[in-house]
């Protein structure tokens, strides 16, 4: 029975209590009541992507002369408000439901057909014109509209979000690798000391990684751009229209600003989940390649005074509840949080296409779509903080301290060359491998640094190498004779060494 908190709605099944100032229907609220599973509702980006596929089926139906004006333009307008997000509060399914999207779906029909109802007759509820099978989801099913909506917000997510926010972290990046290139520091191989590397060059990978990254998320442009739409219960497209599929291909490309297509093949394109599952992998290609910005610049701004300490990052807040003046590289880490969420999201996709998709439609769309746009959703979070920031600050964010950005601390760089045994390796073509390594040899047994062991060959013949290095020295030494000052500073320039081909 009704109370002046519910009202009393009716669909195939019989009837049912549904709060009295709802916009849904009966079959949103036994699906309400049939998943409190865990609380997660569908994201905005998918409830966005459902109204806009609503509203141009109605406006495709109402030019097909499928679906009278009046009431088209009332679901259009209802769907309209929809996708603006002016009605999100009526999204009460939870994320695991049935597979097919089914309970969403009709959320959407009946949350739209509620709208449109009461802009027609001033009243929520009742027997009203617009019905949320028979008008609102006219010539549709759950299987084509589901996979349809995932393919709209996974694409407008990537391509007006994330790539933007991808394309401002390079910017910074590729700033910093020039502000920095004079920076002359250690380089790293197997987390032990190697040949010098400018700042610049490794802050150039880190932008490489970004841009690779970039041009990954477009390379599933193809693959997102098919829509199911048209196909309907099983790919065969019944009791839906023959142009309804171009139609709506056409009418979603104009309204988000993107290319769609109907799917080449509607029986694929609704039994599997493959372009997700493509798009998924790109996604945790992505976050792998943040994660490795993130962590490098970790390492290189630990200490700051007993750790590598060579780049200084922005001081945003206090580190530690028990240390006091201990300030950590939160933005890096939560960068790489992000990572770990977004390798198990494609997990989470990959399976739910393996084991979701069975003969005609795949019945794990919902837990599918949610993981999948929460991936864009974070990865485009953490590419505007590591940008905004970390790598250069913007204006209104307050940092402690007066570094707004990657710093190169420049004293400490030049102090880990100068400690370095690599820096031997070039003198390598001019004395020899083996006295090259006997010069580390020493440097390391006698606590000084190659320049200083180098300089006890200035001056002496090739032939006295055996006894000041234990090895005699190369052929080409010989044939060379002494090293002077001039060439052991020219060799042991560490902005030399960072210079292709100047090894020898």
């Amino acid at each position: 029975m009704a109370s002046d908190q519910t009202r009393v709605e009716k669909d195939s099944m019989g009837t049912m209590e549904v709060p009295a100032d709802a916009y849904y229907g009966a079959q949103t609220r036994r699906a309400e009541l049939n998943f409190p599973i865990s609380g997660l509702r569908m994201p905005r980006a998918m409830i966005r992507s459902l109204g806009l596929i609503k509203k141009a089926a109605a406006a495709v139906n109402k030019d097909l002369g499928l679906l009278d004006p009046k009431l088209a333009d009332a679901i259009i307008a209802a769907a309209d408000a929809v996708a603006d997000g002016r009605h999100d509060d009526q999204f009460v399914v939870d994320v695991f439901q049935t597979g097919s999207g089914t309970s969403s779906n009709m959320n959407t029909n009946e949350v739209i057909a509620g709208i449109a109802n009461e802009r027609l007759t001033g009243k929520r509820g009742g027997k009203s014109p617009v019905h949320p099978n028979d008008h609102v989801n006219y010539g549709q099913s759950s299987n084509d509209v589901f996979p349809t909506a995932i393919h709209l917000a996974a694409r407008e997510g990537i391509e007006h979000h994330l790539i933007p926010a991808l394309r401002d972290l390079l910017g910074r990046l590729d700033a910093k690798a020039k502000e920095l290139d004079g920076v002359v520091k250690i380089g790293r191989t197997h987390l032990q000391d190697a040949v010098p590397i400018r700042l610049g060059q490794e802050v150039s990978g880190y932008a490489a990684q970004v841009a690779h990254s970039i041009r990954r998320l477009e390379g599933v442009r193809e693959a997102l751009g098919e829509l199911a739409i048209g196909g309907t219960a099983v790919g065969t497209g019944l009791n839906t229209h023959e142009e309804f599929p171009t139609r709506m291909a056409a009418a979603l490309s104009k309204e988000l600003g993107l290319a769609f297509r109907p799917a080449s093949n509607h029986f694929e394109a609704m039994a599997n989940k493959d372009a997700a599952v493509e798009a998924s992998s790109a996604l945790k290609t992505v976050a792998i390649s943040l994660s490795n910005v993130a962590n490098q610049i970790r390492w290189l701004a630990s200490g700051p005074r007993c750790g590598i300490g060579e780049l200084k990052i922005p001081e945003l807040q206090p580190g530690s509840s028990i240390m006091p003046g201990k300030v950590n590289p939160v933005i890096p880490e939560a960068v790489m949080m992000v990572a770990a969420q977004v390798v198990g999201n494609d997990a989470t996709v990959g399976w739910a296409n393996a084991l979701g998709s069975n003969f005609e439609l795949n019945v794990m769309m919902p837990v599918l779509a949610y993981n999948l746009l929460q991936s864009i959703s974070l990865l485009e979070g953490a590419a505007r903080v590591l940008a905004s920031r970390c790598v250069q600050v913007d204006p209104e964010v307050v940092v402690f301290g007066e570094v707004r950005g990657m710093e190169a601390n420049v004293e400490r760089c030049t102090a880990l060359i100068e400690q370095s045994l690599a820096m031997c390796t070039a003198l390598a073509p001019r004395i020899g491998y083996d006295a090259a390594a006997a010069v580390a040899k020493v440097a390391s047994n006698t606590g000084r640094n190659v320049r200083e062991v180098v300089n006890d060959l200035v001056g002496k013949p090739p032939a006295d190498y055996e006894a000041i290095l234990g090895v005699p020295a190369a052929p080409v030494a010989q044939q060379l004779g002494p090293l002077s000052q001039a060439e052991v500073d020219q060799l042991l320039d560490p902005m030399r060494q960072t210079h292709r081909g100047t090894g020898s």
